[in-house]
């Protein structure tokens, strides 16, 4: 008790201490106890300010206090400290942009030693900025903009006259260059007037209409729609504030090594400084939504940026991976509208992997070890007694382990660090004897994630590794092997995961889905694989908008599937052909058919856009409509067909009047007789229904949500298990559905909107004589699943 208390009281005494000296240079006591809270930086402030001290003495002018407080505040390599409190009480280093270029020196050179003279130049150490430089070089940008200063005159903006005059003296006194360019500006203007004196009006900005917007948007490459030109922006340049290529040391826990600027300089002449990234999914599944983000990410901020991406297959677990899975992969990629640079496998690297695993063996960096798979679990497992073994016998035993000398499970290779979740010793190694579907048998020791991935990103040279979010505790592990065998060392960003409610995307619950019969296969859309997605008749410009609307986020985004179904509607909608469908038929007879035989009525594509283009549809005495579109009775508000109640006809320039209703022996309506009269001389109808005629009899699947719950995989929301949460509406189908014969000629993923039901697309199950539509989307979003 007393010991604690002891030390309580010394914390106390060096608390009050440093509170002292830091409101000794000037700080706020507030800013100053917020200071302490922040133990790393009052550690490195008191180091500079009795540094400061013991050269200028305890009185510390406020400037140098301020000077001080912003090096210790924004140094990341404490190292330099001292050397840069050296220069502010020398008084060589004296304003904050002298500072800031003496930061971002340290940070660019992170070897030692600094070159002096070379560090001072950059600083501006010695340079002496006189009155009469400033005078000419204010003069010299207001000569350049005289008639626009005598035009505008106080309306100007000034601040480019100083941005100017700043960039040709950077080292100028910034309040001396302001008050110099008010002091010519007034001489040339005079004293400012009333007119001087009103604000400058706003220039008013027009805004483009919904379509226009559209239609500028999809010029993108052809590849993208609305919202992707903005995810570019999202990831062009210092937006997400990654490093330059080859500036890989200034980020930050890059570790540095006394070889890394060489390898860097090695790393520039072979990618011509060009950004290059990956998108390295395992080839034993199928992609779902959650990877569209993936691969917008990756693929998008290498084309934002003029750079390339590399498909990388990571096929290290030869038991799980399958061909359909490859092609699959890659079919979605180009789907989306990406082309990968080049198209590569980890295990195309399998013998570079196997040499350097030797290396690092013999660096005394990796060991073969006998523990169990059930020893080395979880984050806390008993070290490995064979750690410490000899260089030389680990070298044997992992030959042994190649040759097939030990089974699986018995021997693995682990590598000696402690990755930052507190794992110790992650597997780099270990013996499968399952032949891989490129290498056959050649190989019964597979690399693993950890081992590989920092590895086969160093070959290819990829300047940005881009992962999700939980692979940051792998950020230490990457970047301690590569540096641990001497090679390129890339820079590994995360980012957060996009999820989606009402739905699961493992590929384990799948297969259960899959196997149980809940759905069919993995492009069953009720899923939201991207298979699933595409086969229910997503445009790819909707899911790349989709993920350009969730943004780049390091946050793991959950969303609703109504966010995903509005992108939809939006790009179908300037996309998807008009066409007339009839879910529940009634038969209407018009007895006064005004012509022999049938007419063809003209039905533009696009009502909006007649520019593009009309088809045609027949219309004769027997037509078609919604069983829903006609009411013995009618209700207040009810305006569609009815006994007196007219209703016009969609494209056929005609309007129908009950004249009979036929019903079969139990009661139900089976037909209509009506009359047509024109709709230029009938009384304007209170509504226009879509109807067929001479139609094509399809299948037309009615797709909703697979579960019923938000979270299905939560024990909380549904006790039962994902699978006692399957909605038993989750699929209607209906089998014969009339569609006007327009749509005749449509292949595979072709989509119309079928006018009043929404948005439909062909499916591949479709064969001749009988057409298969799967509704992708509603015209109009449910209330209820917002």
């Amino acid at each position: 008790m007393a010991a604690a208390a002891a030390a309580g009281a010394m914390a106390a005494e060096e608390a009050e201490e440093a509170l002292e000296l830091f409101t000794g240079i000037g700080l706020s006591e507030a800013k100053a106890r917020e200071t302490l809270r922040n133990g790393a930086l009052s550690a490195l402030l008191r180091r500079a300010v009795l540094q400061a001290r013991s050269a200028l003495g305890p009185a510390l002018d406020k400037a140098t206090g301020t000077l001080l407080y912003n090096a210790a505040a924004r140094l990341r390599d404490p190292k330099h400290l001292g050397f840069l409190v050296g220069y502010i009480v020398r008084r060589e280093i004296l304003t904050d942009l002298q500072l800031s270029a003496a930061l971002e020196y340290v940070r660019s050179h992170p070897l030692e030693p600094l070159d002096v003279a070379d560090f001072e130049r950059a600083c501006g150490v010695g340079v002496c900025v006189t009155p009469e430089q400033i005078e000419e070089a204010v003069e010299a940008v207001i000569g350049e903009h005289r008639a626009e200063l005598l035009a505008e005159r106080y309306h100007f903006n000034m601040g480019l006259l100083m941005g100017e005059a700043r960039s040709r003296l950077r080292w100028a006194d910034g309040k001396t260059i302001k008050n110099e360019v008010d002091l010519q500006v007034l001489h040339m203007l005079g004293p400012k007037t009333e007119a001087d004196l009103e604000k400058k009006p706003k220039a008013a900005k027009t805004r483009p209409s919904p379509v226009e917007k559209q239609k500028a948007a999809v010029v993108e490459n052809g590849e993208v729609g609305t919202e992707t030109r903005s995810l570019l922006e999202q990831l062009r340049g210092e937006a997400l504030k990654f490093h330059k290529p080859g500036e890989n040391y200034k980020t930050e826990g890059y570790v540095v090594t006394p070889n890394t600027m060489a390898l860097l300089k090695q790393h520039l002449a072979i990618t011509g400084g060009q950004v290059r990234t990956r998108f390295p999914p395992e080839p034993n599944g199928i992609l779902h939504i959650g990877h569209a983000k993936a691969i917008n990410f990756n693929f998008g901020y290498a084309k934002a940026n003029g750079g390339v991406c590399f498909l990388r297959y990571d096929d290290t677990n030869p038991e799980k991976e399958e061909e359909k899975y490859f092609t699959a992969i890659r079919e979605m990629v180009e789907w989306l509208g990406y082309q990968p640079y080049a198209v590569t496998h980890a295990s195309d690297y399998f013998d570079q992997l196997y040499t350097w695993a030797l290396e690092l063996i013999r660096r005394g960096q990796a060991y073969v070890c006998h523990q169990k798979v059930e020893e080395i679990k979880g984050h806390n497992p008993p070290p490995s007694p064979w750690r410490d073994r000899p260089v030389e016998e680990s070298l044997l035993l992992f030959e042994d382990m190649r040759k097939g000398k030990f089974g699986e499970g018995e021997a693995t290779l682990r590598m000696k660090l402690v990755m930052e979740d507190g794992k110790m010793d992650p597997v780099a190694y270990r013996v499968k004897f399952t032949p891989h579907h490129r290498t056959g048998d050649k190989w019964c020791i597979y690399p693993t994630y950890d081992y590989t991935h920092c590895l086969c990103d160093s070959i290819e040279h990829i300047t940005h590794s881009l992962c999700t979010k939980e692979f940051q505790a792998r950020r230490s592990s990457y970047f301690w092997l590569c540096n641990a065998l001497d090679v390129y060392c890339p820079v590994q960003w995360e980012y957060g995961r996009l999820n989606l409610l009402y739905t699961v995307v493992s590929k384990r619950k799948i297969i259960r889905l899959v196997e149980t019969g809940a759905v069919r296969d993995w492009d069953d859309p009720r899923l939201f694989t991207l298979t699933a997605l595409r086969r229910r008749g997503f445009p790819p410009e909707a899911i790349n908008n989709f993920c350009a609307r969730v943004g780049v986020t390091v946050a793991q985004a959950t969303m609703e599937p109504h966010l995903l179904e509005a992108c939809a509607r939006e790009v179908l909608n300037e996309q998807a052909p008009r066409a007339m469908a009839i879910l529940e038929p009634l038969k209407v007879t018009i007895t006064n058919f005004p012509a022999p035989k049938a007419l063809e009525v003209l039905v533009p594509n696009f009502p909006a856009d007649e520019s593009r283009g009309f088809h045609k549809v027949p219309f004769q005495t027997t037509i078609y409509i919604e069983e829903t579109d006609f009411r013995e009775e009618v209700d207040k508000g009810y305006k569609r067909l009815a006994p007196g109640q007219p209703v016009g006809l969609r494209h056929a320039g005609y309007v129908i009047a009950i004249q009979n209703v036929i019903k079969d022996a139990s009661g139900r309506v089976i037909e209509l007789e009506v009359t047509c009269t024109k709709s230029d001389v009938a009384e304007k109808p209170k509504a226009f229904i879509h109807w067929v005629s001479e139609p094509l009899v399809c299948e037309v699947r009615l797709y909703e949500r697979l579960f019923l719950h938000k979270n299905p995989e939560d024990p909380s929301e549904v006790p039962g298990g994902f699978l006692s949460d399957l909605n038993p509406d989750s699929l209607r189908v209906v089998c014969n559905a009339l569609v006007d014969s327009s749509v005749l000629s449509a292949r595979p993923f072709d989509k119309f909107q079928f006018e009043r039901l929404g948005y439909f697309s062909v499916d591949p199950d479709s064969e001749e004589g009988k057409m298969v539509f799967n509704r992708t989307v509603t015209l109009k979003e449910d209330p209820g699943k917002a």
